[in-house]
């Protein structure tokens, strides 16, 4: 399960060291932890991060096909963990030492920054491969963080983009070793720390507001 740890101004969220995927529960304790980041004062900001093969490998399918009755519940939870995190008022970072795929690449897009090892791993959206479409929301967020061209290749071809490839095309921001993912995540979210509170809230809720509209629209969320 998720665990919440601090340095000086930075936490550090570790999202697990398994397949990382969206449980019921496991959003639970990732809300309960970016509670704890809110709430906290002064200078602050947020690295996600794992251990592991996988940084998240996205929807919980086996927990979504045992409970179909809740299918639109889930999806709201989900949508609503994006909404949240593309407007939390302090500097976010993912750092992606392992794959990145769906759902948790859509996780990764809603931070503010993203830092992806070079040499193994992949950054991927599989929609288009697993017969699942993207709902409106997951379509808004994406196409909100990546430039057009990209947002089309990567929701269309469903291609797996190695670090280096990630780094050239925009979507994360810097491709490094392995052993400096964390740090370097730390380092650029420690560097923006004291931009935490309101204004910072503010501007990520003005600059993403039809993203974050189309999240937050509980009534018809998969379109």
């Amino acid at each position: 399960m998720p665990s919440l740890d601090r340095h000086d101004s930075v936490f550090v969220l570790d999202l697990g060291d398994g397949e990382n995927r969206f449980h019921p529960d496991w959003l639970t304790a990732v809300g309960a932890a970016l509670d704890e980041v809110e709430k906290a004062e002064g200078p602050r900001a947020l690295v996600t991060a794992a251990t592991g093969k996988f940084y998240s490998n996205g929807l919980d399918l086996d927990w979504l096909f045992a409970h179909t009755d809740q299918h639109q519940d889930y999806v709201v939870s989900v949508h609503e963990l994006f909404a949240r995190m593309l407007s939390l008022p302090v500097i976010t970072v993912a750092a992606l030492q392992g794959h990145t795929f769906a759902a948790g690449a859509m996780f990764s897009l809603a931070h503010d920054f993203r830092v992806m090892r070079a040499d193994r791993g992949y950054w991927c959206l599989p929609e288009a491969d697993i017969n699942i479409p993207f709902t409106p929301g997951m379509a808004a967020l994406i196409q909100s963080r990546l430039a057009p061209q990209t947002a089309h290749e990567a929701m269309l071809t469903a291609r797996r983009y190695g670090g280096t490839d990630a780094a050239a095309t925009g979507i994360v921001d810097r491709a490094v070793t392995e052993d400096a993912v964390r740090s370097t995540a730390i380092e650029i979210a420690q560097a923006q720390a004291n931009k935490a509170g309101d204004t910072l809230g503010t501007i990520k809720a003005r600059m993403y507001a039809p993203a974050l509209a189309t999240l937050r629209d509980s009534t018809n969320p998969l379109g």
